[in-house]
């Protein structure tokens, strides 16, 4: 989500990719009813012998119609090379033994977890000493080990816990790593597979909130306790020091630390609904809740002053503070008075601006945010007992740029920058210079003759909906112009340009046009644009979607013929509505990894955590609007549906692939044509390898040009 780098309780609320907006204080929600007239439960299944013997049936049917379309082996080759190719940019993270990276490859298609200097990085061809191989662990243990990323014991950050996943599942196992002797400990701390996370107290202590057994999760699925656990001792005997709710989405207890490692308190939160959370500081022997807006949070520590940001008009202390800003207070009067330390505007949004993240160095506080669209940062100091405001100014002005990676030991920072047609670059600075590029991404395709244009269409309700468009200078109006439409709108996650190397050489270098709408339900321009878009007005972002595919036939830049939609997740259930409350409008519809039986949201994978987005179908008047939409119960026999196709992940967790496996079977049994594909591993991101993921990207565009071209 859009916060989830500010709030240092992100890690514990578990906060994924797919659809939610606050929960309803209504009736206590009663479990929903397996429905009779549904012959497909059994799909929810995920892996029993009839689910897997249907999804062997489907891919099958895929390998031998759109793997053997003369274009296929191509398109597989040029995205294989895209994504294996070892000139890309090696993103890092600042550690006090130097930059690490994670790298995947041909030779090491799982994975290798490397290091090296600033000196080094800075060359066309750094020297690189591998901490972690995947591949050799995964083959050694006989797993189909996915790495998750590892949390680690500051200041020295050597000490470990690594995440391993079984075949990509957001569930994890932890395991003490230590990276000075590049070994995992022996007899150290260790967790089975679970959601949920822990955080090193010391060497020799945990906070831990996992499922214990016992009723210790949410209905979510996620942990709602946690416990402080010493080595040497059972997890089982750990003293709980912190219990949500059963209720909640995710509740947990953490740390407030600063840059330097230095421990200042102990935070809990409870995730109340997926947006929202009550926060603790444990204070005098207890736990006293924190005066914050409940779409608000603690962002960290810098200068000696402690930040927050908050989603919602905030006031307190005689004073308000506007939605979407960063607000500080002087750390030793918080800790001796939580709710009575004053606070202090540190950064506010102008029009037509929002956060998007931030990022704290040793002395600085960096906020990334955007401007229209378009990418701005600024650096902050806390000195003369004021807060001090300098732009980035070296950084690009319209392209996206974002904050890549900062130092809590030093003041050093790289910021990102990109757009559709230009090639990534990454910048650094010291914490004292200008930023200057180091690195640059090779081209990937040919943008000779593209051209990027910004266009709005007109949403059902008369709102003004931003879109991007991606085509041939001087392209004709005549809408005989492939044209691939993409969208998300949800969770206040913002759409923005960026550079793909394999959208620019499987489409736009074919002749195809892209096409990024910015519906309402994303954060394009701040909290407001996001939750005028949530449960009860969800529709609005299906009616904005569906607004930028008529204004790009209306302009004649393509035609329901040539107009073909895509999405993900959310965007998955963002192209389910398209094509079926509109099926005259589009010729092709790729529905990745989606949720899409909305009546079943709370009963399937992660779906309890994202009534907040849409609702809960188990309150009748919640249900009503979201029955009003459930793209699957809209799946009936009569309709000329666009052919769609589906494709999900057998280890998905998080939205599961039941959603895209009923729809498919739906239309199956209606006599109507659609393509379907199952990654068996890879989780909710799909393809645990590049060679999987190349894949998945020829299919879906041999698929495009049989709809869209031919």
């Amino acid at each position: 989500m859009k916060r989830a780098a500010l709030y240092v309780f992100a890690s514990i609320l578990a906060l994924s990719a797919a659809p939610t907006v606050a929960q309803s204080s209504a009736a206590p929600a009663q479990a929903t009813p397996v429905p009779a007239e549904d012959p497909f439960i059994w799909l929810e299944e995920t892996r029993s012998e009839p689910a897997l013997a249907w999804v062997r049936s489907q891919n099958e049917r895929v390998d031998q119609t759109l793997a053997r379309d003369p274009r296929y082996a191509q398109l597989q080759r040029e995205a294989l090379t895209i994504l294996d190719a070892k000139d890309r940019i090696p993103g890092v993270s600042f550690t006090p033994y130097g930059l690490v990276n994670f790298w995947q490859d041909a030779a090491n298609p799982r994975g290798l977890l490397r290091v090296t200097t600033l000196e080094s990085y800075r060359t066309d061809n750094p020297s690189w000493e591998t901490i972690l191989d995947v591949d050799a662990l995964a083959k050694a243990e006989g797993r189909e080990w996915v790495y998750k990323g590892m949390t680690c014991l500051p200041p020295a950050g050597t000490r470990c816990l690594v995440a391993l996943s079984d075949s990509g599942k957001d569930a994890t196992e932890l395991r003490e790593f230590d990276v000075t002797t590049r070994t995992f400990v022996k007899d150290g701390f260790f967790l089975p597979e679970s959601q949920g996370g822990a955080q090193w107290v010391d060497q020799d202590t945990l906070l831990v909130s996992r499922d214990f057994g016992g009723g210790t999760v949410t209905e979510s699925q996620y942990p709602f306790t946690t416990r402080e656990w010493k080595r040497g001792t059972r997890i089982e005997d750990a003293p709980e020091i912190y219990r949500g709710d059963a209720k909640d989405v995710s509740s947990g207890a953490s740390l407030l630390r600063d840059a330097a490692g230095t421990v200042h308190g102990r935070l809990a939160t409870r995730g109340t609904s997926f947006f929202e959370r009550e926060s603790y500081l444990w204070s005098d022997g207890k736990w006293v809740r924190l005066d914050l807006p409940l779409k608000a949070g603690l962002a960290g520590i810098v200068d000696g002053r402690v930040l927050f940001s908050t989603d919602v008009e905030w006031k307190t202390g005689g004073k308000t503070f506007p939605a979407d800003s960063i607000v500080s207070a002087d750390l030793e009067a918080f800790k001796a008075d939580p709710n009575g330390a004053p606070k202090t505007l540190v950064w506010a949004p102008g029009p037509r601006q929002t956060l998007q993240g931030s990022a704290i160095t040793r002395d600085a506080l960096f906020v990334s945010y955007l401007d229209n669209v378009r990418g701005r940062v600024m650096r902050l100091d806390f000195t003369g007992g004021k807060w001090n405001a300098a732009p980035i100014a070296a950084l690009p002005t319209n392209a996206t740029v974002g904050i890549a990676s900062a130092s809590d030991e030093t003041g050093e920072v790289m910021f990102s920058s990109t757009d559709f047609l230009t090639p990534s670059q990454l910048w650094y600075s010291d914490g004292t210079a200008a930023p200057t590029v180091i690195k640059t991404s090779p081209s990937r395709f040919d943008a000779a003759g593209l051209e990027i244009g910004q266009f709005e269409a007109t949403s059902k309700d008369g709102t003004k909906i931003p879109y991007f468009v991606v085509s041939k200078k001087g392209v004709k109006l005549d809408g005989t112009t492939p044209t691939l439409l993409y969208g998300y709108g949800g969770f206040q996650n913002s759409s923005l340009p960026v550079y793909s190397g394999t959208i620019g050489k499987l489409w736009l270098e074919k002749g195809g046009a892209y096409v990024l709408g910015n519906m309402r339900g994303g954060g394009e321009f701040g909290p407001e644009w996001h939750q005028t878009a949530m449960g009860a007005n969800k529709q609005r972002t299906w009616d904005d979607f569906i607004a930028i595919g008529e204004d790009v036939v209306k302009r004649g830049i393509t035609s329901p013929r040539r107009l073909g939609i895509m999405g993900g997740s959310q965007g998955g259930l963002l192209v389910g509505t398209a094509f079926t409350q509109r099926p005259d409008l589009f010729n092709a519809a790729i529905v990745q990894i989606p949720l899409f039986d909305m009546l079943r949201l709370t009963e399937i994978g992660r779906g309890a955590s994202w009534v907040g987005e849409y609702g809960d179908p188990r309150i009748p008047e919640q249900r009503k609007w979201i029955e009003a939409y459930s793209p699957y119960q809209k799946l009936v026999k009569g309709v000329d549906f666009p052919m769609p196709f589906f494709w999900a992940s057998t280890a998905d967790d998080r939205t599961h692939p039941s959603h895209a496996r009923k729809a498919a079977a739906r239309m199956s049994a209606n006599g109507q044509p659609y393509y379907y594909y199952e990654d068996m591993t890879g989780g909710h991101s799909g393809g645990v390898d590049n060679a999987q993921r190349a894949k998945l990207q020829a299919l879906q565009y041999v698929y495009l040009m049989q709809r869209l071209v031919d």
